[in-house]
């Protein structure tokens, strides 16, 4: 994807965890590159959460998971886009692609009640449309949904199916089938996750 490329190019901004980056997210991955010009995808480091794996680690496991990808030719592992404030990451998407893109922040379902405590959110939501993807076990609530509606939010809740599985799911319960075959090996060959 050449650097730059126009108006109207519809790009997909989605900063994960990763920690590890599993089937569920690959599914996501899918779904956004169905959809967008572009998907710009990287791990960071998210400061409401510990993590478990050191971030470099998480950067190779998820391009493993994009490698995995049938089609992927508009997935993009970022790691310069990595940063702990989104805000921060959409700035340096716009030295990337320009500002005359049209950037969607996507956000799983969990992270719906913490967006309004975010760094500087409303400059970030004047700036981004957010879509948010349902995760099991984290209904989207009215009232969230009004809290970013006042704050000057523009959102869409993706259409697309995403299994039930979750990084935290993976560590706690050490479920192989939860992860593609490339990051289990990885896994496997590093010996993370080996404590509960």
């Amino acid at each position: 994807m050449s650097e730059n490329p126009g108006k109207n190019l519809k790009i997909a901004l989605f900063g994960t965890s990763a920690d590890p980056p599993t089937a569920g997210h690959q599914e996501i991955l899918t779904g956004l590159s169905q959809n967008y010009d572009l998907v710009a995808v990287w791990a960071s480091d998210n400061p409401f959460k510990q993590h478990q794996t050191p971030l470099e680690e998480r950067q190779k496991m998820l391009a493993l998971l994009i490698e995995e990808i049938n089609n992927s030719e508009n997935i993009v592992l970022r790691k310069d886009l990595s940063d702990r404030r989104s805000l921060n990451s959409l700035q340096q998407a716009k030295q990337i692609w320009g500002s005359q893109a049209d950037y969607t922040m996507v956000i799983g379902s969990d992270l719906v009640e913490q967006i309004a405590s975010w760094y500087k959110i409303e400059e970030l939501l004047k700036q981004v449309e957010i879509l948010i993807v349902p995760r099991q076990g984290y209904p989207i609530k009215s009232q969230s949904l009004e809290k970013l509606n006042s704050l000057g939010g523009k959102y869409a809740i993706a259409q697309f199916a995403v299994p039930a599985i979750s990084s935290t799911n993976y560590r706690e319960k050490k479920d192989q089938t939860m992860l593609t075959e490339a990051v289990a090996n990885y896994i496997n060959q590093k010996r993370l996750y080996r404590q509960s």
